[in-house]
C-alpha cells in the first residue's frame, strides 16, 4: 500500500516496531505522572510546574543538541539516551512502589526526563533521514512516525486508565520501564550507513551560530518555527488542564481522564493517515494554514462544551488539528534543509515545539487560577485562530503570484488562493441558486396552466 511504502526499508520497519512499544511505554507514564501530581495536591499550578518542567529543557538544550548531533555520532546518542530513559523510569517505579511520595523527587525525575528527551527527540528525528534509502519515501516515514506516535497517545492512556483504576501508578512506571527493551533490541539491530564525520573543527558556540543563521536568513522555515513556537505558548498547552475538566467539571476519575488522552490521540492518527497518504508535497503550506485554524478553533469548542460527549468530541477535533499542524511542518522543514543542517534545523523545531510549552504551561496554570479553565482554554483557542490569521496575512506580504502552492519554485499568494476558492464555492452556489428559483418558477407556471 502507497501509506506504508517506507516499511519495505528494514531499519525504518525496525525503528517503526521498536518505537511503537516503547512509546506506549511513554504515554502510561505520562498519563499517571499527571494524574499522580493532581491527585496528591489537588494544585492546577503544580500539574502545570510538573509539564513545565518535563519540557523546559527542549528550550533551553534543544539548540545545543542539534550542534553535537551534526558533529557527532548520532546512532550512539540514540542508544545512550534510550538507556537513561530507561533507568528514569526504574527509578519512578521504585519510589512509588515504596510509597515515597514526594512531590520534589517526582518533578526532579520529570526534569532528568525532559533533559534527555531534548537530545533523543532531536536524535531520532535528524536519523529518519537514514533509514530510508529514497529520499522521496521520506514524507511517508514522517507521518508514519506520526501515526506510530499518536496510536502511542490512544493506547497508553487507555492502558494506563485501566492500570491505574485496578493495580496503581507504579505498575504504570514499571510498563514504561520494560517498554525500553523492545526498541534497544530493535536498536542494536539495525545497520545504518551513516555519512562519516569528519572530526569536529568548529568550536560549540560557533556551530550554534552558524545553525541560528541558517534559519534566520530562511523566510519560510523563520515564520513556520516562529508560528509553531506561538502555537506551543498559548495554543497546545491547553492539554495541561485537561485533568480538572475530567475530574472537577465533568466529575469523572482517571477513566475519564483516559477518555480525553484517546480522543486527542484518535484526531491525531487520522490526521496522521491523511499525511501518509499524501503522494505530494505540494499541498503542505495551504495545510498548515488549515490544520492551525481548525485547532484553534476545536480548542474554543472544548472550552465551553456543556457535555463530556460534546468535549470528547472537540478534543477529538483539536487532536486532528494540532497533528496536521506540528506532522506538516516537521514534514516541510525537513524536506527543505541541507542535510549538514538537518539536526540543527529539527532542534530549533523541537525547541518550537516542545521547549516553549512548559511556559504556556505555567500561564496557563497560573491564568486558570484566575479567570477560571473554561475561560483560559477559551482564549487559547482565540489565540491559535488569530496565530493562523496572522501566519496567513504574513504569507500574503511575502507572496505575491504564483499557481505553485509547494513553495518551491515559486512563491505563492495564499490568500488569494484562499480567496479564490472562496469566491468561486459562493459563485457556484449562487449559480445553483438562480437555475433554481428558475426552474420552480417554471414549474409554478406550468402548475397555473
Amino acid at each position: 500500500m502507497n501509506m506504508f511504502r517506507s516499511m519495505k526499508y528494514r531499519n525504518f520497519k525496525l525503528f517503526f516496531y521498536g518505537q511503537s512499544i516503547s512509546l506506549i511505554g511513554t504515554w502510561m507514564q505520562k498519563t499517571a505522572v499527571a494524574w499522580l501530581v493532581y491527585r496528591l495536591t489537588g494544585s492546577a499550578l503544580l500539574l502545570g510546574l510538573t509539564g513545565f518542567v518535563g519540557l523546559i529543557p527542549s528550550l533551553i538544550l534543544s539548540p545545543y543538541a542539534g550542534s553535537l548531533i551534526d558533529r557527532y555520532n548520532r546512532y550512539h546518542i540514540m542508544v545512550i539516551c534510550q538507556l537513561i530513559s530507561m533507568l528514569q523510569a526504574g527509578a519512578l517505579a521504585l519510589l512509588i512502589l515504596f510509597n515515597h511520595y514526594n512531590i520534589t523527587a517526582i518533578i526532579c525525575l520529570s526534569l532528568l526526563a525532559g533533559i534527555v528527551n531534548a537530545f533523543d527527540s532531536t536524535c531520532r528525528q535528524s536519523l529518519m533521514v537514514d533509514m530510508v534509502d529514497d529520499p522521496q519515501d521520506l514524507p511517508n516515514a514522517i507521518a508514519l512516525n506520526s501515526t506510530m506516535t499518536n496510536f502511542a497517545r490512544i493506547a497508553g492512556p487507555a492502558v494506563a486508565g485501566l492500570v491505574l483504576g485496578q493495580f496503581g501508578e507504579d505498575v504504570c512506571f514499571f510498563g514504561n520501564f520494560f517498554s525500553y527493551g523492545p526498541v534497544l533490541i530493535c536498536i542494536f539491530m539495525m545497520k545504518l550507513n551513516l555519512a562519516e564525520r569528519k572530526k569536529a573543527t568548529q568550536g560549540t558556540w560557533e556551530s550554534l551560530r552558524e545553525g541560528y543563521i541558517y534559519v534566520r536568513s530562511n523566510p519560510d522555515i523563520r515564520s513556520l518555527i516562529i508560528l509553531l513556537s506561538v502555537s506551543s505558548l498559548l495554543v497546545m498547552p491547553f492539554g495541561t488542564l485537561i485533568p480538572i475538566f475530567a475530574k472537577d467539571i465533568f466529575n469523572g476519575d482517571a477513566n475519564t481522564f483516559s477518555w480525553f488522552e484517546i480522543a486527542a490521540g484518535l484526531g491525531s492518527v487520522f490526521s496522521a493517515v491523511y499525511l501518509a497518504n499524501l503522494k505530494s508535497d505540494k499541498v503542505l503550506l495551504p495545510l498548515i494554514i488549515t490544520s492551525s485554524i481548525i485547532f484553534g478553533i476545536s480548542v474554543l469548542f472544548v472550552a465551553y462544551s456543556k457535555n463530556l460527549a460534546s468535549s470528547l468530541f472537540f478534543m477529538a477535533i483539536s487532536g486532528a488539528g494540532m497533528m496536521a499542524q506540528s506532522a506538516a511542518i516537521n514534514t516541510y522543514l525537513q524536506t527543505h534543509t541541507t542535510l549538514d543542517m538537518r539536526a540543527r534545523v529539527i532542534s530549533y523545531y523541537i525547541m518550537a515545539y516542545q521547549g516553549v510549552m512548559p511556559i504556556g504551561s505555567l500561564l496557563v496554570g497560573w491564568m486558570a487560577g484566575l479567570i477560571g479553565t473554561r475561560v483560559t482554554v477559551g482564549v487559547e483557542g482565540i489565540m491559535g485562530i488569530l496565530a493562523a490569521i496572522v501566519y496567513l496575512l504574513h504569507q500574503k506580504g511575502r507572496y505575491q503570484t504564483s499557481k505553485d502552492l509547494s513553495g518551491y519554485a515559486q512563491p505563492v499568494n495564499l490568500l488569494n488562493y484562499t480567496s479564490q476558492k472562496i469566491i468561486r464555492a459562493c459563485w457556484i452556489r449562487t449559480s445553483f441558486r438562480k437555475k433554481w428559483d428558475v426552474n420552480l418558477k417554471s414549474n409554478d407556471k406550468i402548475k397555473n396552466t
